[in-house]
């Protein structure tokens, strides 16, 4: 089984206020566990920068242009309280696209049997006008766009289990047949999105919310009754992940308390439901996790699952 690994330095360019929680560190970190022996076998690729047809599939021409437009030459421009422009961070979210789409093309080709893409900022709050925590396009709706334009897919299902609700990913297929997107997250908390009864015009949203100090047990539970059952009947073509890792016990920023081997587990739960019914293709997209050790050990366990099955 090969695993491409999709990163680019650019990604650490995305500049972000001291003491930010989405900082450059986080990619470090991921680079220094990637260079341990057993993942000598990944499969390695730096990240083309995203084609405009890709991003307008999802984000108005005029929102991308406006957001291209907002960039600062120097200093930081805030977006919102937590969200920021910095003089790289164009090249940053455009390389984060085009590496997910370069992920989907070399998985749907069959060149490698799945893959995982390394960059920030992250994109699974951007909604289809709106740039919020911490993201500026929405990474993971681009590609499951571009795998249907390009490769004909009918279905594709996307998979989040970052400790915050996708509320992007949601707001933009909200009213699409052809996407099912799946969300474990915390509640109360940011955005305040993700109840259980938020399921979409068509039924094709699928919430199970969690509570503070929920451990790997009940994740579990929640993957196991609400989740995969829908992914298993959806059928999809493509299995994309939104993967947060600031679901970790570590994490700062949510009081979920996930370990290394739970995020394993659902990696290993979600191919063995694509080997069932998609030839086992599987892209994963880094989105949180923000503290660097919890980080680093639980996509490495994640990225391991992916490697070995």
């Amino acid at each position: 089984m090969s695993t491409l690994l999709v990163t680019h330095p650019a990604g650490l360019n995305h500049a972000t206020p001291l003491g930010h929680p989405e900082r450059a560190d986080r990619l470090r970190a991921l680079d220094r566990i990637f260079e341990q022996e057993k993942f000598a076998h990944l499969v390695r690729d730096l990240a083309p920068l995203g084609a405009r047809e890709d991003i307008i599939r999802v984000h108005p021409a005029d929102f991308v242009d406006a957001m291209g437009e907002a960039v600062p030459q120097e200093g930081l421009v805030r977006i919102d309280s937590d969200t920021v422009l910095s003089p790289g961070s164009w090249e940053a979210v455009l390389r984060a696209v085009g590496g997910a789409c370069f992920a989907v093309d070399e998985v749907m080709e069959g060149k490698v049997s799945n893959a995982f893409v390394a960059m920030r900022p992250p994109g699974h709050h951007c909604e289809t006008r709106r740039p919020m925590g911490f993201c500026l396009l929405n990474q993971v709706a681009i590609a499951a766009r571009h795998a249907q334009a390009k490769h004909g897919l009918q279905r594709v299902a996307i998979v989040d289990f970052d400790v915050h609700h996708g509320n992007g990913t949601q707001e933009i297929f909200w009213a699409d047949d052809s996407v099912l997107y799946c969300s474990t997250h915390e509640m109360p908390l940011y955005p305040g999105t993700g109840a259980v009864g938020e399921t979409g015009v068509v039924n094709t949203i699928v919430n199970a919310p969690l509570r503070s100090g929920d451990d790997g047990a009940v994740f579990k539970e929640a993957m196991e009754s609400r989740i995969l059952p829908r992914i298993t009947s959806f059928a999809p073509d493509l299995i994309l992940i939104s993967a947060g890792f600031d679901a970790h016990v570590r994490d700062p920023l949510a009081s979920l308390r996930l370990v290394d081997t739970d995020f394993g587990w659902i990696t290993r739960r979600l191919m063995e439901i694509a080997d069932q019914k998609c030839e086992g293709r599987v892209v994963s997209l880094l989105e949180g996790g923000y503290d660097l050790e919890g980080l680093a050990t639980s996509a490495a366990a994640h990225v391991s699952a992916l490697m070995h099955g």
